[in-house]
């Protein structure tokens, strides 16, 4: 799905990250994903190959929304932002994915005597 450095993202995680950058401030494709790099410190490195087919499917799912602007270097950039309906999709994501890693890190530290 995704490309970085030594782990992948765990699958369809992809969605969820963008839209979380997105509910911090509209920003264009590449922005988005330098800041995945840059808040993952450099785990994550998503390519636009994988990028662009997940904004054009959370746009046509309604839960980004994209209009063309002037970037920081005055040129022309699709800038996305998150719709009402992203926020709350997002809300769902990030209490599934605290609900999932919780359990999954139960599980881990699990050992015979404790089960």
């Amino acid at each position: 799905m995704a490309t970085e450095k030594q782990s992948g993202l765990v699958q369809g995680t992809l969605d969820m990250l963008i839209l979380k950058t997105l509910a911090l401030e509209p920003m264009h494709g590449y922005g988005i994903g330098v800041r995945l790099d840059q808040i993952s410190k450099g785990v994550f490195q998503v390519n636009a190959g994988s990028l662009f087919p997940a904004f054009r499917r959370l746009e046509r799912d309604g839960l980004i929304k994209a209009e063309w602007r002037a970037t920081e270097n005055n040129r022309r950039a699709k800038y996305y932002a998150l719709t009402p309906q992203g926020r709350a999709r997002l809300a769902r994501a990030a209490k599934d994915w605290e609900t999932q890693t919780a359990a999954i890190s139960r599980i881990m530290r699990a050992s015979l005597g404790e089960i």
